[in-house]
Parts: structure tokens; C-alpha cells; sequence
């Protein structure tokens, strides 16, 4: 862990911007990896299924190394997962579309309000979730009509295009949409973007926060 937050201080202080806060990708790594990161003193970790967060949630559950976790969904809501993903996550970073804002809504019931970041399709790629840009303002609005949801800002996963300057084009234009819907939204504060082969990349261009996996916890099984 240690070198992965050397990379964000020196990759946050050679583009002149704060820290990104760090999210822990842990889908598909077993509950005992995410209590010894968090013993290390990580407190945000991103899952991609509802299923499984709720299996880990249960295992963890009375670990003193887990108390204070932050859970993030990154992976696709289903519209059938969404009560349930209200309930147990404290951030969902992946709504894309307006069917998912009255649901999350209805079942946030207890505890602060949903924090949410919508999702952009920022590369217009096929085989990816998320909004086209044009979409997102609509939703922002949307999401920000409802007590129970926090409107946090914006997520994207751009194409993995082995052209670094292309892959940082990407980034560029989710800061420039990010600083557009953040004047009318002011409660917007985070920019999720980057992950653990381009996030210095994402940091030069305005991410808040960073998305990394394979770099903490090694490849997976």
C-alpha cells in the first residue's frame, strides 16, 4: 500500500493538485484481503457486485479491522439491485441512467443520504456502461432533486487505448464536463477516474479520486 500512496503524492505533486483520495478495488478479493488493507489504514473499497458486497459485508461484520469501512459501487446497477444496493453501500459511483434515481431513492431509508456519481460513457464505447455526455446534465438534476441522494460529481473508465495521450484526452474532457455541471451543483466534489496502469494521468487532468486494484492487492486468482 505504502507505494501506491508514494505514486499518488508524487503524481498529485508534479501536476500541482491535491491528493486524490484512494479507492480500494476489492471485487473478487476475499474478505481477510480487505480487512488487512483496512488494518493498514485504508477505509474505502469498491465493489463491483451487490452479491458479493453483501457476502463480505457479512464476513466482516464484528472484525475490529473493518470498523469504519467505506463501501463503493463501481460495477453496473441493475435496476432489480438497486433497493438492496441503497441499503448497503455508502456510494454508488455507477448510475448511468434515470430508471435507477427514484429507486435508489425510495430505499434509502435510513442512515445520510446516498452518495452518487454518475457514470459517463466518455469514449462512446459499445461494450460500456454509462451516459453519453449530453445525457449527464439531466441526470444531475435528477439525482440532485432528492433528499435522500447526495449528488457527489462524476465517474468514467475511459477506453484502455495504448496511446497514453489518448487515454489522457479522455480524462481531460470529463474535468472540462465535471467543471460545467459543477457550477449549477455546487454539492459536486468528486471526479472518479484512473486506475492502477494510468492513474498519474488521470491525477494531471483533475481526478479526486482513484480507483486502484491490481496494484494493491497483486494480480487476482
Amino acid at each position: 500500500m505504502h507505494a501506491v500512496v508514494q505514486r499518488l503524492d508524487n503524481a498529485a505533486r508534479q501536476a500541482g493538485r491535491p491528493r486524490p483520495r484512494l479507492l480500494a478495488v476489492s471485487k473478487l478479493q476475499p474478505a481477510e484481503a480487505v480487512a488487512g488493507l483496512a488494518a493498514q489504514g485504508q477505509r474505502a473499497f469498491g465493489e463491483n457486485y451487490v452479491q458479493e458486497a453483501q457476502a463480505k459485508q457479512a464476513t466482516l461484520a464484528g472484525d475490529p479491522r473493518a470498523s469504519g469501512i467505506e463501501w463503493h459501487l463501481i460495477g453496473h446497477l441493475q435496476s432489480n439491485k438497486a433497493a438492496v444496493a441503497a441499503s448497503i453501500f455508502d456510494w454508488v459511483q455507477t448510475v448511468d441512467r434515470l430508471k435507477l434515481v427514484p429507486l435508489l431513492a425510495a430505499a434509502r431509508t435510513g442512515g445520510p443520504p446516498l452518495n452518487v456519481l454518475i457514470q459517463v460513457n466518455i469514449d462512446d464505447e459499445a461494450s460500456k456502461h454509462g451516459c453519453a455526455p449530453g445525457e449527464a446534465a439531466g441526470l444531475a438534476d435528477a439525482i440532485a432533486a432528492h433528499p435522500r441522494l447526495a449528488l457527489r460529481g462524476l465517474m468514467a473508465i475511459p477506453a484502455p487505448l495504448p496511446d497514453l495521450q489518448r487515454r489522457r484526452a479522455a480524462f481531460h474532457r470529463m474535468k472540462v464536463l465535471y467543471d460545467i455541471l459543477a457550477t449549477r451543483h455546487p454539492s459536486m466534489d468528486t471526479l472518479s477516474m484512473g486506475m492502477s496502469e494510468d492513474f498519474e494521468l488521470a491525477i494531471a487532468e483533475g481526478a479526486t479520486l482513484v480507483r486502484v486494484g491490481t496494484a494493491l492487492f497483486g494480480a487476482r486468482q
